[in-house]
């Protein structure tokens, strides 16, 4: 700024005001080259020609050129600042409610997700236990089936190893409903001889061969065929209800041939309810003063729970732990070795009068083959379940045939349960429930107890805190105030 353009500071303090009052054309120097240029218009007269001095005026009034040029924009946005604000407001409301409305649009969207998420694991649980459910009822009613087939089967035809070997014989059908699955359900289909190959290593690496059929499958069918037949000779002695209360000893024989086999870790639960299902054993017999048929028939009861015990520890001695295939493959080569090598046993009880039935006609086929298809069913469903859902669901199937049996009993035969029987059965189901606690039973307790107690811990505190901000508000509202210490 110059300060000699006019005297007494006037161009410094015009500079000022027009800082001050903020116009927008000004720039420093403003002042001093307007009172130049009208000092130089002014001695010039009118009408003459001054060159230099106009020039002079030129060259003085570039720079404000500029500056207005410059300042053109900024005073055509002062000159329309109404209206510019009013956009730049509703260009910010539209941006503000876009922004909203994307935040609104994905709260809405993450929402509708979770609550699909939500509505699909509810569905899948509910189907899951559905599923569990019919697993369960099946294997149960199986069962009482085929305990009531072969009761209604003895009023007509009285050949309960026939029936056995009959019955067995259905197994060889396993590994071909198996393999109608495999193609059914698999990506990779794969031919029946692979496929038998591959199941074949259930008997070792090298496969099945002549040797290891023999050897393996000998004592297996052996005792499989013992516990069907003394099974189906413990019904002809008593009632459907006190064979399948009793079959169900098996779980404690398995525990203690395990512990004492295979040194199984020790529990003192399943020893209790071992014990359980012995008294249960003594009270069955003891119901009818330990004579007549009812010995008899809890001796066969408890042989067929104790063939059944040792099948189970020497398949997971010797052949340990089988998947579906596996299992399927077993069991049809058990129904393969009877039907080649126990077929003689039925032809010898026949001609020696022992199971003997005439003519051949009387033979009631359809209730053998009623026995021999749900039997085969429960087999099936054993093994599937094990596979598909939890072994435990299995256990429960099996007991829960003993309040179907005792229903149809009481129903369909008229049945009168005495109460040491009622007592000895409800000892045996207790027990078999105890047998299927898993071993880390006791931790899971104490955890599930200690959670319990932390989750009452952690209400009361919620309780006094709630109580405390409630004295506080009713306090403030009587017009005192609590101070907190710090």
């Amino acid at each position: 700024m110059d300060g000699k353009a006019a005297p007494n500071g006037v161009a410094t303090i015009e500079d000022r005001i027009l800082r001050i009052t903020g116009y927008y054309g000004y720039y420093p120097g403003y002042s001093s080259q307007k009172s130049a240029s009208r000092s130089s218009v002014i001695q010039c007269k009118p009408g003459g020609n001054c060159p230099s001095r106009h020039r002079g005026m030129t060259r003085q009034l570039s720079p404000l050129t500029v500056a207005e040029d410059s300042a053109a924009p900024i005073l055509e946005l002062q000159n329309r600042s109404p209206s510019g604000i009013c956009r730049h407001s509703r260009v910010e409301r539209q941006s503000r409610s876009g922004e909203e409305g994307t935040q609104t649009h994905t709260e809405s969207s993450s929402q509708e997700a979770e609550r699909q998420t939500r509505c699909q694991s509810c569905t899948s649980t509910f189907l899951k236990l559905i599923w569990r459910f019919l697993i369960i009822l099946s294997v149960s009613s199986s069962w009482v089936g085929t305990t009531q087939f072969v009761k209604i089967t003895y009023e007509t035809f009285d050949c309960p190893f026939f029936m056995t070997w009959f019955s067995t014989n259905w197994n060889i059908m396993v590994f071909p409903i198996y393999y109608s699955g495999h193609l059914a359900t698999a990506q990779e289909k794969q031919s029946p001889i692979r496929k038998f190959r591959e199941c074949s290593r259930i008997f070792g690496e090298d496969g099945l061969t002549l040797k290891l059929f023999l050897k393996r499958t000998a004592p297996f069918s052996i005792l499989w065929t013992l516990t069907n037949y003394l099974y189906l000779l413990a019904l002809k002695k008593l009632t459907a209800t006190d064979v399948s209360a009793l079959f169900c000893c098996n779980k404690a024989f398995v525990f203690l041939l395990s512990w004492i086999v295979l040194k199984d870790r020790f529990m003192g639960a399943r020893i209790v309810a071992a014990i359980m299902a012995i008294t249960g054993i003594v009270m069955m017999a003891y119901a009818d003063g330990f004579q007549g048929d009812s010995i008899i028939g809890v001796a066969y009861a408890v042989g067929s729970a104790s063939t059944s015990a040792l099948y189970k520890v020497l398949f997971k001695m010797f052949l340990g732990s089988a998947n579906f295939g596996e299992a399927a493959h077993f069991v049809s080569t058990l129904g393969f070795f009877n039907l080649i090598f126990i077929s003689v046993t039925p032809i010898i009880l026949y001609f020696t009068k022992v199971e003997y039935w005439s003519p051949f006609s009387a033979v009631p086929w359809g209730y053998l083959c009623g026995v021999a298809g749900l039997w085969l069913a429960f087999n099936i469903l054993v093994n599937v379940g094990v596979v598909l859902t939890y072994p435990i669901l299995i256990s429960i199937g099996t007991v829960l045939s003993v309040p179907g049996n005792a229903a149809v009993d009481l129903l369909k035969h008229k049945m009168i349960f005495s109460v040491v029987r009622l007592g000895a059965t409800i000892i045996i189901c207790i027990g078999f429930l105890l047998m299927l606690l898993p071993e880390e039973w006791d931790e899971i307790t104490l955890r599930f107890i200690n959670s319990l107690k932390e989750k009452k811990s952690e209400d009361h505190a919620d309780d006094i805190t709630d109580s405390s901000v409630h004295t506080r508000s009713r306090s403030r509202a009587n017009g005192t105030v609590s101070i907190p210490l710090a």
